[in-house]
């Protein structure tokens, strides 16, 4: 009987650790993808200036571009992309924002999955800094219960995935957890994540074997992992280490950008095509 309320701390303690290594990982993921978006700080005219420039935009209406107006005129320059396409100017428009004075403009919606590169000249500056463009990718409306319900499923899949790694590395067997993660997987990552897909970029899947897309092999790869795991529970000395080695694969699929080598729209074909960027 003693032993009950060491394993019930323990337990505590692991699902802590799990919640930890989840939040920590989608903090990364997400900051480190490319469609989030681009900051960053410049001088102009011996003024500092802060910027956030957006790389993810709904194809519904216009992209705004939006920057603190520091009393210096600017314009936006943006093309299609990958194209060698002249750069089309739009120059930025003076607004209040809740007595807050900005700068403002809008590129053109593109097709789901099309892209654009952008900067802004404001004064002698140039934003990005360093001769680069801020990309932009242009996706369809999606769903906000499918999104919302897509995203927290996920999010619980690498929880219960981690803490089953976790419990495999201290001894314990997580049989219900594996299906638990395995479920998740399936509903929220497979499933919802092809009817998030099909709204967004008009595909429901554009993984192996019918694409690339990183995103949808990811979700597929961890499928497949946890599925092996499940299935070597039959399997005395290799349940813990298949249970282990699934969660630390899951994590490290996780922890590759999202969206990075997404769908991309090709505008080099006469009639649209969705390639993956190389």
């Amino acid at each position: 009987m003693s032993d009950t309320p060491k394993k019930s701390k323990l337990g505590l303690w692991l699902w802590l650790l799990a919640f930890l290594i989840m939040l920590a990982s989608v903090v990364y993921q997400r900051r480190t993808g490319p469609t989030y978006p681009l900051r960053g700080r410049v001088n102009v005219d011996e003024q500092q200036l802060e910027y956030r420039l957006p790389r993810s935009a709904e194809n519904v209406s216009d992209a705004k571009i939006v920057i603190p107006d520091i009393g210096v005129s600017a314009r936006v320059l943006w093309r299609r992309y990958p194209t060698s396409d002249p750069f089309t100017v739009v120059f930025m428009a003076s607004e209040s924002d809740g007595g807050e004075k900005i700068l403002t403009a809008g590129i053109p919606p593109q097709e789901a999955a099309g892209k654009v590169e952008y900067k802004i000249e404001i004064g002698s500056t140039v934003i990005p800094e360093n001769g680069e463009t801020a990309v932009m990718r242009f996706k369809g409306p999606v769903s906000a219960p499918v999104l919302l319900f897509h995203i927290l499923l996920i999010f619980i899949a690498i929880l219960t995935s981690t803490r089953a790694g976790l419990g495999a590395a201290f001894g314990k067997d997580e049989k219900t957890l594996l299906w638990i993660t395995l479920g998740l997987i399936l509903v929220g990552g497979i499933i919802l994540g092809a009817f998030v897909q099909k709204a967004a970029f008009g595909a429901y899947w554009t993984g192996w074997p019918y694409g690339s897309d990183l995103t949808d092999n990811k979700t597929l790869f961890m499928f497949i992992g946890w599925l092996a795991a499940c299935l070597l529970m039959m399997f005395p000395k290799a349940k813990r280490p298949a249970v282990a080695l699934a969660s630390l694969l899951t994590l490290i699929v996780y922890l590759i950008p999202h969206s990075w080598r997404g769908s991309q729209l090709d505008y080099h074909q006469e009639q649209s095509a969705v390639q993956i960027d190389q």
